[in-house]
């Protein structure tokens, strides 16, 4: 027995160390920002930190997280109901139209309600409560299929209405996957930079950007980000905790199924307000930009958008490539591992699910200015910020998959006399590899949509699908912008089915972590 550890601790000591590249990628935008913005001394730093400006950008900050986390809350838990426990016509049908609004990114509903001339605090309350309410719907949804339907059956057996029954039994059933999914939405405001900077709403992460671009004192940009970063942290850990007390069915076998509610009178009533919601998720951004291509058909340059198109594959690929490189052994040892140290490593790599990209980039820019010169507005420090970004989502679907990997069928290979590399090689990889490949997809096409680290990094003269929407709204060229938002809807919507597909389908709530962290700008 104390051979077999020894050897397991040797093996683990090889993945430490091959996973020392992704700790490194990961915690350095958040090591130098720090150094950054205290490099003139701590009086300068408080001093920045409770001036009348940050006040007035955490104050602004805070109010539309609150009205976007409740907006979400509300709607997300109400609707994941009218579709998983109501006899309501078309429940397929009206699951997929919620989820969608997941493929429309916030920038692209930013752009919808500009052109509208809908602007400020409600044009960014509307834009980021329709594209994040989906976040509190799955895992509503997910553990309403997955509770065992007795005590709501109970209850109305005791004269209780659904309405009250919902309110008694269901509601606090389900009251922890709904707050871990409306602190996930807050977090994803925190993040947001797109819809706020096209709607004129001066939150934090638009702050940041003109205070970096509107002086030669980087400083308070840095203290900002810095700011940004400790709620991005406790509100990481409050989704993490309330994530972590979701309760689950006990018992074995499979969870029986609900008897769907009848809604009687209140059919029309819950249709209304599904149809609403529908409306002003999909319908306007699509409406928006039906209108925008018709209007700018004969502005249309094929040959621009095919070249952004295929800037931005091409920065996409990279960043995928690069991204689950570093990820496949931090999630090789989380799933075949577990020690204190893989634990720390583990939780260094994740450190990027609480850092907003304006930050990763701010935090970049000053690295390659100072340290990196040659890589200084070029596609490598572009690449590392995808990296540094987007880890945990790469390190979640290599987990899982290796996970899923039987670990016996790597013990009969190594008692024929394999290596421990050739084993990973021939036997581990090839039977994570469709999970590896899922999570690349899912990093590619979040690569392809982020928006900040992009505009801060890309090299000189380089535009993506993002960058390009960005630039021509922010000078009202909607109908030019309007064929670059089309076709990022058009790549955002296959992660949207597939997170539809896997906890509709399966009832699986844990999807959640391994696709949608970091899924949005």
């Amino acid at each position: 027995m104390t051979a077999r550890r020894g050897r397991g601790a040797r093996r683990a000591t090889g993945w430490l160390l091959a996973a020392l590249p992704a700790v490194v990628v990961a915690v350095l935008p958040l090591v130098y920002l720090f150094l950054r913005a205290t490099d003139q001394g701590w009086d300068v730093f408080f001093a920045i930190a409770v001036r009348s400006r940050t006040a007035e950008l955490t104050a602004n900050t805070l109010t539309l997280l609150v009205a976007v986390a409740a907006s979400a809350l509300a709607l997300g838990t109400a609707a994941a109901w009218a579709v998983t426990r109501t006899a309501l016509p078309l429940r397929r049908v009206w699951t997929v139209l919620l989820v969608m609004p997941l493929a429309v990114p916030s920038y692209v509903s930013g752009f919808a309600w500009l052109s509208m001339d809908v602007v400020g605090f409600a044009g960014a309350w509307l834009a980021l409560t329709t594209t994040n309410m989906p976040l509190v719907l799955l895992p509503v949804a997910a553990a309403l299929r997955s509770a065992d339907p007795a005590l709501e059956e109970l209850s109305r057996s005791l004269g209780h209405g659904p309405w009250e029954t919902f309110r008694r039994v269901t509601l606090p059933r389900v009251w922890p996957a709904a707050l871990a999914g409306g602190l996930l939405v807050a977090l994803y405001v925190l993040h947001d930079f797109g819809a706020v900077s096209l709607l004129r709403y001066e939150t934090f992460t638009l702050g940041i950007q003109t205070s970096y671009s509107g002086s030669f004192d980087r400083t308070p940009a840095a203290v900002i980000g810095v700011v940004l970063v400790v709620l991005a942290v406790l509100l990481a850990l409050a989704e993490a905790r309330m994530r972590g007390t979701s309760t689950a069915r006990l018992g074995p076998g499979v969870a029986r199924q609900a008897e769907p509610v009848r809604l009687r009178a209140a059919r029309w009533p819950v249709l209304l307000g599904l149809a609403g919601i529908v409306v002003v998720s999909l319908g306007v951004p699509l409406g928006a930009l039906t209108r925008w291509l018709g209007i700018g058909r004969a502005e249309l340059d094929p040959a621009a958008l095919v070249s952004t198109t295929a800037t931005t594959v091409q920065f996409a690929a990279l960043g995928a490539l690069a991204t689950v490189a570093l990820a496949v052994p931090v999630g090789f040892l989380a799933a075949r591992h577990s020690s204190r140290p893989v634990r720390a490593v583990e939780l260094a790599a994740y450190a990027g699910h609480a850092l907003p990209g304006i930050t990763v980039a701010l935090a970049l820019v000053f690295f390659g200015v100072r340290f990196a010169q040659p890589w200084y507005q070029r596609t490598p420090l572009l690449v590392l910020g995808y990296a540094a970004l987007f880890l945990p989502i790469a390190i979640s679907a290599v987990r899982t998959a290796v996970a899923a990997a039987p670990p016996a069928v790597e013990d009969v290979a190594r008692s024929l006399g394999r290596g421990r590399a050739r084993v990973f090689g021939t036997v581990t990889l090839p039977l994570a590899a469709p999970g590896i490949a899922a999570g690349a997809a899912l990093v590619f096409l979040t690569c392809a949509k982020e928006l900040p680290a992009t505009l801060l990094l890309r090299p000189t003269g380089a535009d993506t699908l993002a960058t390009a929407l960005w630039t021509k709204t922010g000078v009202s060229a909607f109908a030019e912008a309007a064929p670059y938002a089309a076709l990022l809807v058009v790549v955002s919507a296959v992660p949207a089915v597939l997170l539809e597909m896997s906890v509709f389908r399966s009832g699986k709530a844990a999807v959640l972590e391994s696709a949608t962290r970091g899924a949005q700008t």
